[in-house]
C-alpha cells in the first residue's frame, strides 16, 4: 500500500540526523523565549493537531528551561522539619507552561494545541498553535468556529487544551 507525504515526515522526525538537529538546537537556543514563525516546524504534527495554513493559524515556538521545580531549602541553621524537604510545587508540565507562554505574549489570540520539538541540556523547545479568533476566515470555518465561542477564552490558564488535561490526569497517555 502506498504511503502519503506525512507518513514519511512523521518518520524523518523520529530519528534526526544528529547534525541537523544540533544546529538548530544552537540556531534555537541563541533566540528569544517566545518567537513567532512562518511556518511549522514539524507540519505533520501541527495539521495532526488542527493546524491550516490559512490566515488567523499562527505558530510560536517556546523555550521553557529545564530544572528548577522544587522549592529551595531552608537555612541550614537550627532543626528542619520533615515538612521542610523539597518537593515538587509545579504541578503543570513544560508543555503547559509553554503554551500559558505563549497566550501571555499574544493576549488576543487562543491557545489550540502544542507539541515537543527538541530538547538539549538546558531546554525544551515547544511549539504551539495559536488561533485569532476575530478573524473572519476562522469564524466561518466550520472544523474550528468552536473556539470562537465565549467558552473557550482563556481555556489555556482554566487547563482546558490537550496537554493541561494531560497533566491534570484526565487524558490517557
Amino acid at each position: 500500500m502506498a504511503r502519503g507525504m506525512y507518513y514519511y515526515l512523521r518518520q524523518a522526525w523520529k530519528k534526526p540526523s544528529r547534525d541537523m538537529l544540533k544546529s538548530r538546537l544552537i540556531e534555537w537556543r541563541k533566540g528569544r523565549a517566545v518567537t513567532r514563525l512562518e511556518d511549522p516546524t514539524r507540519i505533520d504534527r501541527a495539521r495532526s493537531l488542527g493546524y491550516k495554513a490559512k490566515t488567523g493559524f499562527i505558530i510560536v515556538r517556546v523555550k521553557i528551561l529545564r530544572g528548577g521545580r522544587t522549592k529551595t531549602r531552608p537555612s541550614k541553621k537550627g532543626r528542619r522539619s520533615k515538612r521542610q524537604s523539597p518537593r515538587k510545587i509545579l504541578r503543570m508540565n513544560y508543555q503547559w507552561v509553554a503554551e500559558q507562554r505563549a497566550a501571555r505574549k499574544f493576549p488576543g489570540l487562543e491557545v489550540l494545541n502544542s507539541y515537543f520539538l527538541a530538547k538539549d541540556g538546558m531546554n525544551y523547545f515547544y511549539e504551539v498553535i495559536l488561533v485569532d479568533k476575530s478573524r473572519p476566515e476562522i469564524q466561518a470555518d466550520e472544523s474550528i468556529k468552536w473556539i470562537c465561542s465565549s467558552k473557550n477564552r482563556g481555556r489555556v490558564y482554566r487547563g482546558l487544551t490537550s496537554s493541561a488535561r494531560k497533566s491534570r490526569g484526565l487524558r490517557k497517555v
